[in-house]
This record gives structure tokens, C-alpha cells and sequence, in this order.
């Protein structure tokens, strides 16, 4: 399973984010590129703690088999609900100024000794379910414009 632990899963999502231009369109959904970026440094801002996001889930997903397969084995599913929180920037995001943003937030993850104490929608996370789900929600957007 990738993780943004491991240096060239890391590496590689930055470069498919530097690898971004104002050409790359949505295959789905309604962000600009620039503003999924910025949703993706919102949600980097918040794997870190720096962000408080609001829970607002259903309590299932707190209970470990069901928030094992969602962060671990299944896809992630197209149109998701999302915290208001992490597309609040979106409509007003620049995209050069965003990917080197997502660089240095990308870089400094793995530098910190801790880590948000939850997840809005899963409660309780480790470390390396942080890893899993960081690198799963950045791919999955990634691949929503095509890189």
C-alpha cells in the first residue's frame, strides 16, 4: 500500500503536482485544477493538525473494520461529501503558488512528531493510516485531472 511515508511515494506525488498546468481539466467534479490543490494543502494542513476541520460523519466509520477497509483496501469513491473547511480556498487558488505549497507542506509531514489527533470522518488515526489516507486522497485527485 503507498504511503506518504515512504520518500519515493512522497516524490512521486510531488511530481505529478508540479507536473500540473492550467490545462489540466476534471474528468469529474467541480474543482480547477488550482483549486484542488488547494483543497489538497487544506487537507495536508489538516493530516498536520494546523487545520481544525469540524467531524461531521457518520459513526460507523469510527468503528476500526469499517475505517480499515475505507483508509486501506476500497477506492475512493468519486463526489465524497467533503468538510467545508478543506474547500473553502478552492474558488480563489493560484495554481503556481499552491503546488509550491503542496511541496513544502508534502515535505514537512514526515517531520512531525505528531499528527491531527483525529480525522473529521474516522476518529481516531495512526500514523500510518494518516499515510495511507494522505497518499490515497492525493492520488485520487491527481488522477481526477488526469496526472
Amino acid at each position: 500500500m503507498p504511503t506518504i511515508w515512504n520518500d519515493a511515494d512522497r516524490d512521486a506525488l510531488a511530481g505529478r503536482v508540479r507536473a500540473l498546468t492550467p490545462a489540466n481539466t476534471a474528468k469529474w467534479g467541480r474543482f480547477s485544477v488550482a483549486g484542488m490543490v488547494a483543497h489538497l494543502n487544506d487537507a495536508l494542513r489538516m493530516a498536520s493538525g494546523d487545520l481544525r476541520v469540524t467531524a461531521k460523519a457518520p459513526p460507523f466509520l469510527k468503528w476500526a473494520p469499517v475505517r480499515y477497509l475505507i483508509i486501506h483496501v476500497l477506492p475512493m469513491p468519486k463526489g465524497a461529501p467533503t468538510a467545508p473547511e478543506l474547500i473553502a480556498r478552492s474558488t480563489a487558488a493560484d495554481l503556481a503558488h499552491e503546488q509550491q505549497a503542496f511541496e513544502t507542506l508534502l515535505a514537512d509531514l514526515p517531520r512531525r512528531q505528531t499528527l491531527a489527533p483525529t480525522h473529521p470522518a474516522f476518529g481516531r488515526m495512526t500514523r500510518g493510516d494518516w499515510g495511507a489516507i494522505v497518499h490515497k486522497h492525493t492520488d485520487h485527485h491527481l488522477r481526477q485531472f488526469g496526472a
